[in-house]
């Protein structure tokens, strides 16, 4: 485990020493920047295990998901499919860029216009 020293592109950690421009890790189909502060996990990987890599974040003490249940999170916003089918959204949630309340209201009101010609 390190803690990350510097944030950005190529990150940085300190693990046993300070290691600079550190390549990040994540799943197919994720992006993640580590922030200063956090608790990383760093790999070796190569030959010799001379090419580190950041791989993952410790997980924090409040984690409340029951087994089987994902979060993805950021600071101020979740998502969370639960176990009981339903997906929590934590945050103020756009559909391509318009809030979601001004989507819903927007279809509202094509309907309504939609009875009144009937």
């Amino acid at each position: 485990m390190g803690v990350v020293t510097a944030q950005g592109e190529r990150t940085g950690v300190y693990a046993e020493g300070c290691q600079r421009l550190l390549p990040v890790a994540a799943p197919g189909g994720y992006r993640w920047k580590p922030k200063n502060g956090q608790q990383v996990l760093v790999m070796k990987s190569g030959v010799d295990g001379e090419a580190a890599c950041i791989v993952a974040q410790r997980e924090s003490a409040d984690n409340d998901l029951n087994p089987g249940e994902l979060e993805l999170f950021a600071d101020g916003c979740s998502i969370r499919l639960s176990g009981d089918g339903q997906v929590r959204l934590k945050g103020e949630v756009l559909v391509n860029g318009v809030s979601l309340e001004a989507v819903i209201e927007a279809a509202v009101l094509q309907a309504l216009a939609g009875q009144e010609g009937t």
